[in-house]
């Protein structure tokens, strides 16, 4: 069975930092693309940022230049290193791995007080 863990979520204050892990297990293969999406409460899901496996990035808007999203290599971890973080930033943060079909992670909560 196929599982997306993530863990390093947490409480921090505006202007600090958290990083996220996710590391996939129970697969054969590896993600074409790897990433992480996020989820504020009454809000959509949205795309923070992806990585390729030759090693391309995208990130949204909201997070370039703070955020850093590595990994996503044969080993089907991925990392996301958060800095300068804002309230807005609050939401659960999931990991999201592509192939044939996309697989999630749990979540993991991230909240940024003012």
């Amino acid at each position: 069975q196929v599982q997306l863990v993530e863990s390093g979520g947490g409480l921090v204050q505006a202007g600090g930092s958290l990083r996220l892990s996710c590391r996939a297990s129970g697969i054969s293969f590896s993600f074409n693309v790897m990433g992480w999406f996020r989820q504020a409460p009454g809000k959509q899901r949205e795309l923070v940022a992806t990585i390729s496996s030759s090693g391309s990035t995208n990130y949204a808007e909201s997070v370039k230049g703070r955020f850093t999203i590595s990994g996503g290599n044969a080993r089907n971890i991925v990392y996301l290193q958060m800095n300068s973080l804002k309230p807005e930033d609050t939401a659960v943060y999931y990991c999201y791995g592509g192939k044939t079909i996309p697989y999630w992670g749990q979540g993991t909560q991230v909240t940024v007080s003012s």
